[in-house]
């Protein structure tokens, strides 16, 4: 049995999906910049998924702007929020667990000369509002705060902290990196009072490569990439049209029957979850629950390097993650892991399964019952 438990990585895609690709990519394959029937024919693909995206969003379908997938949509949200803004003031909030791309981007801001606060989270990941409330000044002019973090699933308070910004600063733009939650929750950005937010096809079984920014049409954000003048100056470049019509048929199908799908996943993350409780010196990090994503779960195994786990799951055909597929690959520890205070002996034996709809109970059994007997014998390995 072939077991695929690293979804929040990456996910396999609809066949429905990849079939529309291919049919575009070798009969409707004009450029949408076209002005004959070939550009015509590829630009309906694109007006039909920015209309649709719009529709699950509730929104205006000028409020999508195509990227090449979540990272390009933060640092446009990021930088291009920065330096439209700066007249207004240079401070920026975010929190102590975001993406590599929102942490990163800070970064790079803060040494074009922005003041960045971090926010601190709790033991479960959850920032404090009265944290985020203290944090806000009258030169705050962005907050980013992602919705579901791609390592422990821990859902953040979106709506209250929206409403807490714009209470305390209408001018405040508010961000937030969806790619985690897109396609598993609904997201409503005017209800939410969220100006910006961010979403990557890959992470719900559409194409790598292209995602999309919303953009509340009255945000002053300017572009960061300059050229032919697509996407009405925004975003230049030949849109992606196979990916852009790959990513909203892939949003339709995962909406179609979100709720029982998602009460599906919370089934099998408790199954996970109360299988594995079974082993000695094992801890679930994040939020149990409904407070925790449907989809991911970490879990730290006290005694065997997350490293030395993984392989042998592997070697199982069971695939899993030590912890955000963008960053396992490197030496230093998890930020999300010792923002939430982490046991310094768990930082390097934690690994993150996530799971998706196509995962079946028989997949969740047999990975349950490997880790039973897998892990007293890694143990007593280390031992020797």
């Amino acid at each position: 049995m072939e077991v695929y438990l690293d979804n929040s990585a990456t996910t396999r895609c609809f066949d429905e999906v990849a079939q529309l690709m291919m049919k575009i990519m070798c009969r409707d394959y004009g450029n949408p910049s076209s002005l004959h029937h070939k550009g015509v024919e590829a630009e309906y693909y694109v007006r039909y998924a920015r209309e649709s995206l719009a529709k699950i969003l509730k929104a205006e379908d000028k409020e999508i702007l195509f990227t090449s997938g979540g990272t390009e949509a933060d640092n446009i949200a990021l930088i291009g929020t920065a330096m439209a803004n700066h007249r207004l003031g240079r401070h920026l909030i975010t929190t102590q667990i975001e993406h590599p791309a929102i942490m990163q981007t800070m970064r790079y801001l803060e040494n074009q000369g922005f003041r960045v606060t971090y926010l601190p989270v709790d033991r479960q990941g959850k920032i404090r509002l009265e944290d985020l409330q203290k944090a806000m000044t009258k030169d705050t002019i962005l907050v980013s705060i992602m919705h579901t973090n791609n390592e422990i699933g821990t859902l953040e308070p979106i709506a209250e902290a929206g409403e807490l910004i714009k209470r305390i600063n209408p001018a405040t733009l508010f961000h937030v990196d969806a790619v985690q939650g897109f396609g598993k929750c609904r997201i409503y950005p005017f209800r939410m009072r969220i100006d910006l937010l961010s979403v990557s096809a890959h992470k719900i079984h559409g194409p790598k490569g292209v995602g999309f920014l919303y953009k509340n049409q009255k945000a002053k954000v300017n572009p960061i990439i300059y050229g032919g003048g697509q996407q009405k100056g925004m975003r230049s470049g030949t849109e992606n049209v196979p990916g852009i019509a790959g990513l909203a048929r892939a949003a339709e199908l995962m909406y179609e029957n979100l709720d029982a799908d998602v009460e599906r996943l919370y089934a099998l993350r408790e199954m996970f979850i109360r299988g594995v409780s079974e082993i000695k010196d094992i801890k679930v990090n994040g939020c149990m629950g409904r407070e925790g994503a449907s989809h991911i779960v970490s879990l730290s195994v006290r005694g065997v390097r997350s490293e030395v786990l993984l392989h042998a799951l592997e070697d199982k055909n069971i695939y899993v993650s030590a912890g955000s597929a963008c960053s396992s690959n490197k030496p230093q520890p998890s930020e999300t892991l010792r923002a939430i205070g982490i046991e310094k002996d768990l930082l390097d034996s934690t690994i993150r399964f996530s799971f998706s709809i196509f995962t079946t109970e028989d997949e969740i059994r047999y990975t349950v019952q490997t880790l039973c007997d897998m892990i007293p014998e890694l143990r007593r390995y280390k031992r020797r």
